[in-house]
């Protein structure tokens, strides 16, 4: 069980389990010395980065959260009869905690909601929204790395745990790396429902990654600017673009920051010097086939029980049991 280490807001346990700036200072001068430079996304997700996120997600090109919310509608009764009755609900990267609503008004008396993500500020503002919302809903928040181990909270209820993790998230892991993911959960016993984009044409994946409005820009330099904030770091964001591009061999969308000229950014006492044209690599999002997910949760010790797409072939939700 874990130890509460922050006060109950209202009807949310809230535990912070977060990396402290230490690790994000650790993080950036340790990618940003190696060959190719990167920086782990999930530093992306401050306070401005989330809130940058939830714009992206409403925009016109980003089509994965509109069509993923319309499979939740359309489908939430028959997830809802696989999670089954008086389950907990726990959330990977729970984000805004919107899309998680669609199957909580679906389910059978549900006991308990956990979200997990790593902007603690935006976590607790999301869960407090959910708690009033769901009076008879037990919240219990975790601001945390999801991909980091750590014990669960107690939660009332007798039915499944089941993990949510929507929005295409598991295609941020590299693909070797996925199933060992999946496997933790698995060999814990809870189930999961999981979110997974479909490979599908440039035209269609490029604009969702750099949008017109320059929202997902915005996202991509925030990370640089939060070194400056956090860290005292002196990059000059006018130098630096966001690139993103489709490799169609591996199924992947290459997302990083460019610097546009050659410079030295100092961060921590620490000398950077980049190339005109070098990147950081911030975020790899893979695209699967159904049956090659399938495959991927199987390794992992899962039993696809059911799958879920819309009629474009744009996206698709699957149910693993355990």
């Amino acid at each position: 069980m874990l130890d509460l280490v922050a006060p109950v807001r209202g009807r949310v346990a809230f535990y912070d389990l977060s990396r402290k700036q230490e690790g994000f200072g650790e993080a950036l001068v340790a990618g940003l010395s190696r060959s190719p430079k990167s920086i782990p996304s999930h530093f992306l997700y401050d306070a401005k980065g989330s809130a940058l996120f939830d714009r992206i997600c409403a925009l016109p090109e980003y089509y994965p959260t509109r069509t993923e919310m319309k499979i939740l509608a359309d489908h939430a009764p028959d997830i809802a009869g696989l999670i089954g009755p008086e389950a907990t609900l726990i959330e990977l990267g729970s984000g805004s905690s919107v899309k998680v609503r669609r199957l909580l008004d679906a389910m059978d008396t549900p006991s308990a909601y956990v979200p997990i993500d790593v902007s603690g500020e935006h976590l607790l503002a999301a869960a407090e929204a959910l708690a009033q919302d769901y009076p008879g809903l037990a919240v219990a928040a975790i601001c945390a790395d999801y991909a980091e181990t750590f014990p669960l909270p107690e939660t009332p209820g007798r039915g499944r745990q089941v993990a949510f993790f929507p929005g295409s998230t598991i295609g941020n892991l590299e693909p070797e790396d996925a199933a060992p993911f999946l496997a933790g959960w698995a060999m814990s016993g809870v189930d999961m429902i999981v979110g997974v984009d479909l490979v599908k044409s440039r035209e269609i994946l490029e604009p969702a990654y750099d949008d017109a409005q320059g929202v997902t820009a915005a996202f991509s330099l925030n990370l640089l600017a939060r070194a400056n904030r956090e860290l005292g770091a002196d990059f000059d964001l006018s130098a630096f673009a966001h690139r993103s591009r489709w490799d169609e061999a591996n199924s992947l969308i290459e997302i990083g920051i460019e610097s546009l000229r050659s410079q030295t950014v100092h961060a921590l006492g620490v000398r950077f010097e980049f190339a005109a044209g070098e990147r950081i690599e911030t975020e790899h999002s893979y695209k699967y086939p159904v049956d090659r997910f399938q495959a991927i949760a199987r390794r992992a010790g899962y039993r696809p029980e059911a799958v879920w797409t819309d009629p474009e072939g744009l996206f698709s939700v699957h149910y693993l049991a355990a």
